[in-house]
């Protein structure tokens, strides 16, 4: 049987983006769980290689109007117990954060946009390292977590100091969205009018931005997941 990668999607088009290409190449089978449309009972049975938890526009907190929270939660536990290979983007990474039994809560900002990330010395020896020399990626998020007991920071950003950090050798989580690209961007752009419109965001200039970092982001994401499958113990 071949090697697999289970996404955890919370929305269509917030998928693996960039991520998606590395994957493939390295010999893994990609697999969705689309959350509301697979059979949640069914992914406790699942055990992949690799899970990579995406992002999505709700609280990773919110377990009283999404209950399907606990369940991804405890099944991030268990491959934290067991040191599976695990990666959280975005709602993944606070996630993770939970499930390590740290505290994920609003913050005082939305951060949205492309800006730079700056990385800790772990950091430089990180999968994130291609970022020291070019360090802009995207965010989009208002809530933030806690560090979790045992973990390395690895980036922060001008708003918030936790962005990006390891649990050991097989388990990451980046807040920001480093497998964004400009490709399928209009996407995010319909998705979310209404949080853009809410705090301000000037859609034209954020598709504009897009469209000229395209390239760089997705060479800087075939660069990230590539150095972390070298890092992960499968």
């Amino acid at each position: 049987m071949g090697k697999t990668a289970l996404a955890i999607r919370h929305i269509g088009f917030e998928n693996l983006g960039a991520f998606a290409p590395a994957i493939g190449a390295a010999g893994y089978d990609i697999c969705y769980h689309d959350v509301g449309i697979d059979d949640r009972d069914g992914m406790e049975t699942l055990d992949p290689d690799l899970l990579i938890v995406l992002g999505g526009p709700i609280g990773a907190h919110d377990e009283h109007n999404y209950p399907f929270l606990k369940d991804i939660i405890g099944f991030i536990a268990s491959r934290l117990e067991r040191d599976r290979p695990t990666m959280g983007i975005c709602l993944g990474a606070q996630l993770i954060a939970r499930a390590a039994g740290s505290r994920v809560y609003p913050g005082p900002v939305k951060e949205i946009g492309f800006s730079p990330i700056t990385l800790t010395e772990a950091g430089q020896k990180s999968c994130l390292a291609v970022f020291h020399e070019n360090p802009t990626t995207l965010h989009w998020h208002g809530d933030t977590f806690d560090l979790p007991q045992g973990a390395q920071l690895l980036a922060s950003s001008q708003q918030y100091e936790n962005q990006a950090f390891s649990l050991g050798e097989n388990t990451i989580a980046f807040q920001f969205h480093s497998e964004a690209t400009s490709v399928g961007f209009e996407q995010w752009l319909i998705g979310h009018t209404a949080e853009l419109s809410d705090v301000g965001i000037n859609i034209p200039q954020l598709r504009a931005d897009a469209a000229v970092l395209g390239a760089s982001l997705h060479k800087k994401a075939d660069a990230v997941f590539r150095s972390w499958l070298n890092q992960v113990r499968v």
